[in-house]
C-alpha cells in the first residue's frame, strides 16, 4: 500500500487498531465505510472515547497524552485545570482550592502553552503568558491533547507541553444528539454550588453538513479561612545569627462566588470525501465576586522588646486595623476559527483562520481600611503550631480590636485595570507522499498579538472622606471567624460598599502609578517550517526544521512628578529563531511501543518585562520599584526525550519515560540599590537572563482494567502515575551568596493513583492526587525568603450509576482529607499563608439521547 493510501485511511488504521485491542463482547458491532470505501468495524461501548484517545496517543508520531471528555467525567474536576492535574508529569497551582494554572513536567507556568482546536489562546493576566485555565470548565470539551514533544508543524512555544483543547464536532456521531447534566453540592466552607450543562448536535443533507452547541454554566460559593503573615530579619543584635520574625499578620475572612459561562459551537460542511469545511467558536466566563473582612496587626509600626526568637515576640504599639475589601475579577476568552481540508490529487492541504481575545479586568478592587495605633504589648508564638500561631490580642482580657470605639478612619482606596490581548492568526499545511516511504510536510504560520494594559489607582486619606458615623455604624451581626481566631463582626457588604461608591468620585488619583503601570504592546511572530516523514518498517522517522521570527514593539507612559508632564517610553525587539527536530517512533511488538526525540523550544519574555515602564510600590520609608527590560532575551530550551509504551487490552497501558531539558536564558527578578526619583537607595527590581540552567527528570504511568481476575474483581482497575523532576538555573556572577537558583513551578515528585470499580451500569473510583513542594518566587537577595508553596495531596470520589439506558445518577466528592494550601518562606516553619476551603459534596443527573 502506497504512503499516500496510509495517509488517507488514517483514521481506519486509528478504529482497526482500536478494534484489534477490543475484547468481542466489549460492545455491538456495526460496519461502516472509510473515506477510502474500505468497509471497517467500529466498537461502541462505556469506554469507547476513552479507547479512541489511548489509541491516538499510540499511533502518534510524538510524545502525547490524550484524555477524552469520558476520563475527565471519571473525575470530579469541574475546569481544565483540574482536569489536567491527573495526567502524567503535570501539577496544578490553585487559587482558593481550584486548579488555575499547570506545571507540565516541572516547568513554570508559562512554559507550556494552550490552544483550542488548534488556535492558540492568549493569557488574560497583564503580567505574564501563562493560561488561567479555571476560566474554561472541562464539560465542553471532545478532548485534551497534551504534547510533550513538539513536531515541527507545532508551534515552538512550548518548553514543557502544549495543550491543545478539542471541541466537539457533529460527525462524531452522526444525526441527532443530545446530552445534558445539572447538579447541586453542599461546601464544608461556604454554600452550595450549581453546575448544569448541555450538548446538541445534528447533522443534515445526507450527513455532510453538521450543526453542534454546548453550553455549560456553574456557580461556587465559597467562605474560605485564611491566615497571611510576612517575614523579615526583624533583629540583628544577637550574636550569631539574625532573629527572623513577622512584621504583618492579616487574617482574612471571605465570602466569594464564582459563576462561569461556557459556549462552544461549529458548522462544519463535508460535500464529499476529500473536502471539508468548518466555522468554529467559544466563550468562556470567569466572574470571581469576592468580599473581604480582614483584621490586621501590622508588628512593624510598634517597638519590638528584647527576647524575640525565630518562633516569638512581643512589640508595644503595634498598630490593629480592620478592612473591607469588596472585589470582582472578571476573565473573558473567545475563540473563532474558520478554515478547510482539501485533497489535491496526491496532495493535502488544510488551512485556517483564528481569532482570539482573552480580556481580564477589576471593575471594583475597593478598599475601606480603618485603624487602631499604638496599641500595647502584644505577642505571638508560633513554635507549638506554625499554622495556627497563639497570639495574645485573641486571649481573654486582652481583645484590644473588639474595641471599636479605639478606631478611626485610615482611608478609602480604589484599584481598576483592564488588560485587553488580542491576536490574530493564519496558518497553511500541505503535505504529498514523495514515493512509497517517505511523505514531505511544510507550512506556515502568522501570528499578531495585541496587548493593551491600563491601570487605575485612587486613595483618599481625607478626613472629609470618612464615612458618616463609626465604624459601629457600619458593621453587620454576622461574626468574622477564622480558625479559632474570634475577629469581631463583619462589614454589612450593602453599607460599606455603598460609602465606597458614594466617594470614590472625590478620591484623588494615585500618581505616578495611574500611569506608569500602563503599557501596549505588538508582537508579530512569522512562522515556516518544513519535514519529512518516512517509514521504514517497524521505524517511522520525523526529521524537520521550523524557525520563526519574531518582532516585537513595546510602549509604556512616563511621567515627571515635578511637571506633571506624561511622555511615553518605546522599545523594540527583533530576532529569529531555528527549531531543528528529529523525532523516532519504533514499534517493537504489536503492544510495545518506543519513541525518542530530539527538539527545541522557546519561551519569549513576558510582554511587562519587556516593556520599559516603571512602576513604585514602596512601603513605608523605602522605595521599592520594578522596571522591564527590554534587553531581555528569549528562554530556549533543547530538549532530548525518550519513552517505551506497553499497550495491554483494550485501554490499558504501561509507560515509562526521561526527558532532558538544557536552558538558556531563562529569565528572574533581582533586586539591587539604584537611583529613582532622586532617591540614590531605592530598591529596583527588574527581570535579568541567566546564561544556563537544567530541568530533567522521568515518569512512569500504569493505567489497566483488571479483566484477567476471576468474576466480579474482574470489574475493578488501576489508574497510577508518578513523575520526578530536579531543575536549577546558573547565574551569570554570584548574587547575594548565590550562583544557582531553583526553577519556580517545579516539584520534585508528581503521582496520581486512583482505584475504581466500573460496568456497565455502575462505577466507583477512589483517587488520590499529589505534588510535593514547589517554589513559587524567588527572593535573590535572601534565600530565606523564597516563597514555596507546601505540597498537598486531596483524596476524591466519583460515582454512577445509569438508572436507564438515558439517564445516569452520579456523585462526587472532593478534598476528603480537608488538605489545606500552605505557603511558607523558605522553612516550613516561617507560614505566610494558611488557607483551608474544606471538602465539598456534589450529586446529579446525566441524560443521553
Amino acid at each position: 500500500m502506497s504512503f499516500h493510501t496510509s495517509v488517507h485511511s488514517y483514521r481506519a488504521v486509528l478504529l482497526a487498531s482500536t478494534l484489534a485491542v477490543l475484547p468481542f463482547n466489549a460492545a455491538k458491532a456495526e460496519t461502516v465505510a472509510d473515506g477510502a470505501g474500505e468497509a471497517i468495524v467500529v466498537v461502541g461501548s462505556i469506554e469507547s472515547g476513552a479507547i479512541e484517545a489511548i489509541q491516538q496517543q499510540r499511533n502518534a508520531d510524538n510524545t502525547i497524552n490524550v484524555v477524552s471528555s469520558d476520563d475527565v467525567g471519571r473525575f470530579p474536576d469541574p475546569n481544565i485545570a483540574e482536569a489536567l492535574q491527573r495526567v502524567p508529569g503535570i501539577g496544578v497551582e490553585r487559587d482558593q482550592g481550584e486548579g488555575r494554572y499547570i506545571n507540565i513536567r516541572g516547568g513554570p507556568a508559562d512554559f507550556s502553552s494552550v490552544s483550542v482546536d488548534g488556535v492558540a489562546l492568549t493569557a488574560s493576566e497583564p503580567t505574564m503568558r501563562a493560561i488561567d485555565l479555571d476560566t474554561i470548565p472541562s464539560d465542553v470539551i471532545s478532548t485534551l491533547e497534551v504534547s510533550k514533544t513538539l513536531l515541527p508543524s507545532q508551534d515552538a512555544d512550548s518548553i514543557t507541553g502544549l495543550v491543545n483543547i478539542t471541541t466537539r464536532s457533529a460527525f462524531d456521531k452522526k444525526g441527532v444528539n443530545f446530552s445534558g447534566s445539572a447538579g447541586v453540592s453542599h461546601n464544608d466552607y461556604g454554600g452550595n454550588d450549581v453546575r448544569a450543562s448541555a450538548f446538541v448536535s445534528s447533522t443534515f443533507a445526507d450527513d455532510k453538513l453538521g450543526v453542534v452547541l454546548s453550553g455549560s454554566y456553574s456557580r461556587t460559593d465559597r467562605k474560605p479561612e485564611n491566615v497571611e503573615s510576612v517575614w523579615a530579619v526583624i533583629d540583628t543584635t544577637p550574636a550569631g545569627a539574625d532573629v527572623l520574625g513577622l512584621t504583618e499578620t492579616l487574617f482574612k475572612d471571605y465570602d466569594t462566588k464564582r459563576e462561569r459561562i461556557a459556549l462552544t459551537g461549529a458548522l462544519e460542511f463535508k460535500p464529499s470525501d476529500t473536502s471539508s469545511y468548518y466555522v468554529r467558536g467559544s466563550y468562556s466566563r470567569f466572574e470571581d465576586d469576592e468580599y473581604r473582612n480582614q483584621l490586621g496587626i501590622i508588628w512593624e509600626d510598634g517597638s519590638l522588646q528584647p527576647g524575640a526568637t525565630n518562633s516569638s515576640a512581643t512589640f508595644t504599639g503595634a498598630t490593629i486595623t480592620k478592612q473591607f475589601r469588596h472585589r470582582i475579577r472578571l476573565n473573558e476568552i473567545m475563540t473563532v476559527t474558520v478554515g478547510g481540508e482539501n485533497e489535491l490529487g496526491n496532495a493535502k492541504i488544510d488551512y485556517n483562520l483564528g481569532s482570539t481575545k482573552s480580556d481580564q479586568s477589576y471593575p471594583a478592587r475597593n478598599e475601606l481600611l480603618y485603624r487602631l495605633t499604638g496599641a500595647p504589648a502584644l505577642s505571638y508564638d508560633n513554635g507549638t503550631n506554625p499554622d495556627e500561631p497563639a497570639y495574645s490580642l485573641f486571649d481573654a482580657g486582652s481583645q484590644q480590636h473588639l474595641v471599636l470605639g479605639s478606631y478611626k478612619f485610615r482611608e478609602n482606596a480604589y484599584r481598576n485595570n483592564i488588560t485587553k490581548n488580542d491576536e490574530f492568526s493564519t496558518a497553511f499545511n500541505v503535505s504529498f507522499p514523495l514515493n512509497e516511504s517517505i511523505e514531505l510536510k511544510a507550512g506556515g504560520r502568522y501570528r499578531n498579538r495585541n496587548v493593551n494594559a491600563d491601570e487605575e489607582r485612587r486613595r483618599d486619606r481625607a478626613s472629609g472622606s470618612a464615612p458618616a458615623g463609626t465604624i459601629a455604624d457600619y458593621l453587620s451581626d454576622n461574626p468574622s471567624t477564622n480558625y479559632s481566631y474570634d475577629l469581631g463582626y463583619k462589614f454589612d457588604p450593602t453599607e460599606a460598599t455603598t460609602h465606597l461608591l458614594d466617594a470614590y468620585a472625590n478620591a484623588p488619583r494615585r500618581m505616578p502609578e495611574s500611569i506608569t503601570a500602563d503599557y501596549k504592546a505588538d508582537e508579530k511572530v512569522l512562522a515556516g517550517y518544513v519535514m519529512a516523514r518516512g517509514e521504514f518498517g517497524a521505524t517511522d522517522v520525523v526529521i524537520g526544521l521550523r524557525v520563526e521570527n519574531t518582532r516585537f514593539d513595546g510602549s509604556s507612559p512616563t511621567y515627571n512628578v515635578d511637571t506633571k508632564a506624561i511622555g511615553e517610553a518605546s522599545a523594540s525587539k527583533r530576532y529569529t529563531n531555528w527549531f531543528p527536530n528529529l523525532t523516532v517512533r519504533h514499534q517493537f511488538s504489536e503492544k510495545l511501543v518506543g519513541r525518542a526525540a530530539i527538539t527545541r523550544g522557546i519561551n519569549r519574555p513576558n510582554f511587562i518585562d519587556l516593556v520599559p515602564l516603571t512602576v513604585e510600590e514602596s512601603d513605608g520609608d523605602t522605595i521599592r520599584v520594578s522596571q522591564g527590560n527590554p534587553r531581555l532575551n528569549p528562554t530556549i530550551a533543547n530538549n532530548f526525550d525518550a519513552s517505551l509504551e506497553y499497550y495491554i487490552d483494550q485501554s490499558g497501558l504501561i509507560s515509562a519515560g526521561a526527558f532532558y531539558k538544557d536552558l538558556q536564558d531563562y529569565r528572574y527578578n533581582i533586586t539591587r540599590t539604584g537611583t529613582y526619583l532622586d532617591v540614590m537607595d531605592a530598591l529596583i527590581t527588574q527581570p535579568e537572563n541567566a546564561p544556563k540552567g537544567e530541568l530533567y527528570g522521568f515518569e512512569v504511568n500504569w493505567s489497566q482494567k483488571l479483566r484477567f481476575l476471576p468474576g466480579f474483581l474482574s470489574n475493578f482497575g488501576i489508574f497510577a502515575n508518578y513523575t520526578y523532576t530536579k531543575a536549577h538555573v546558573n547565574l551569570a556572577a554570584a548574587y547575594a551568596g548565590r550562583d544557582r537558583l531553583p526553577l519556580p513551578g517545579q516539584s520534585k515528585h508528581t503521582w496520581n493513583a486512583s482505584v475504581y470499580y466500573e460496568t456497565s451500569d455502575f462505577s466507583a473510583r477512589l483517587s488520590y492526587t499529589k505534588r510535593s513542594d514547589y517554589l513559587s518566587e524567588i527572593n535573590a537577595d535572601d534565600a530565606r525568603f523564597d516563597i514555596y508553596w507546601e505540597g498537598r495531596g486531596q483524596l476524591d470520589f466519583t460515582t454512577s450509576y445509569k438508572l436507564t439506558p438515558n439517564v445516569t445518577l452520579f456523585g462526587e466528592a472532593k478534598n476528603l482529607t480537608n488538605t489545606p494550601g500552605v505557603r511558607y518562606y523558605g522553612s516550613r516553619e516561617r507560614v505566610l499563608e494558611f488557607e483551608k476551603f474544606g471538602y465539598s459534596l456534589f450529586g446529579g443527573v446525566k441524560v443521553n439521547f
